[in-house]
């Protein structure tokens, strides 16, 4: 009896669109040391739209009621989003997007792999972690044109694998588009991440691999770390600020830990690669759930606190 009620709890959860979830710790000392505040928290499950399927979700971008999310698989899915009272009461999911070339062609295997997500100038930029670029995208997925990498980043020999590119991407209008790779190049001092503008670096002290970037204020990004353990299955998700007007000669900078979520302190984790602004102190946080049954797409909605 128990094992037919289990399974009928997963078969009405794999059908469900939204599901609320817990993320925080029971011991509520793991919650109030921290500078932020989760305010919701949903699984996402949502069915093949146009034969794309809704998986790997990389990072996502929020815009005046609607949000956008790139897959790791070359996807771009839209919805609108309604966030009240603190909570996330709506998500409509309104249509998919095959990432297509500047000629209107779904993008080659290799060329698939869309890990950033950022708005900018009214349009979305993308950074792609395997062939290490970032091009600017039409709303429904069309390439525009690429955009131009710090020296550092164009020599695909500089990083440390081909699986630890371009994996975040953010922009505003004085520093323009700023990008980092998931772990810090070769011949690069590795107790420091490395943030690139098209001109300069911005250098912290590194914490696990960086998964996201979003601009706080003009001077400020935030950065969206990652911990993981295969042996002992740890996950810590870390959200840090990095003050890029802060910075000594040789360009470290000062930086700010918000957050540390560890899942062996009882926050309930899955593998969170995207964040956005939506409106004043708050955020929503997105996981990629590798496209394994084990794991989920978790949309988190929390807000900065002083």
């Amino acid at each position: 009896m128990k094992y037919f009620f289990f399974v009928l709890l997963f078969f009405l959860q794999l059908h469900a669109q939204i599901t609320a979830y817990k993320i925080t710790p029971d011991n509520t000392l793991h919650v109030t040391k921290q500078k932020i505040k989760i305010l919701d928290a949903k699984i996402l499950h949502f069915e093949t739209k146009k034969s794309i399927p809704f998986h790997e979700i990389s990072d996502l971008v929020y815009e005046d009621g609607f949000v956008y999310f790139v897959s790791d698989q070359g996807y771009l899915y839209k919805f609108s989003i309604n966030i009240s009272d603190t909570k996330i009461s709506g998500l409509q999911y309104l249509n998919a997007y095959i990432l297509k070339n500047k000629k209107g062609k779904q993008l080659k295997k290799k060329k698939r792999d869309a890990e950033g997500l950022a708005l900018c100038k009214n349009n979305l930029l993308i950074s792609f972690e395997r062939k290490q670029r970032i091009c600017l995208y039409s709303k429904n997925g069309v390439k525009i044109k690429k955009i131009q990498l710090h020296q550092d980043l164009q020599n695909k020999d500089n990083y440390i694998s081909k699986n630890k590119g371009l994996e975040a991407v953010t922009c505003n209008d004085k520093y323009g588009v700023v990008t980092a790779p998931e772990l810090p190049l070769k011949n690069t001092n590795v107790k420091y991440h490395t943030l690139y503008a098209k001109d300069k670096v911005f250098k912290f002290k590194a914490d696990g691999s960086i998964v996201s970037l979003e601009f706080f204020s003009e001077n400020t990004v935030l950065v969206l770390l990652r911990d993981f353990s295969y042996l002992t299955r740890r996950r810590v998700s870390t959200l840090m600020k990095v003050y890029l007007d802060r910075c000594n000669e040789s360009r470290v900078c000062q930086s700010e830990v918000l957050a540390k979520l560890d899942s062996s302190h009882g926050w309930k984790l899955d593998n969170f690669e995207g964040l956005t602004h939506v409106y004043a102190n708050k955020y929503l946080m997105v996981s990629d759930d590798n496209e394994n049954m084990l794991q989920k797409t978790l949309l988190v909605l929390f807000e900065i606190v002083p």
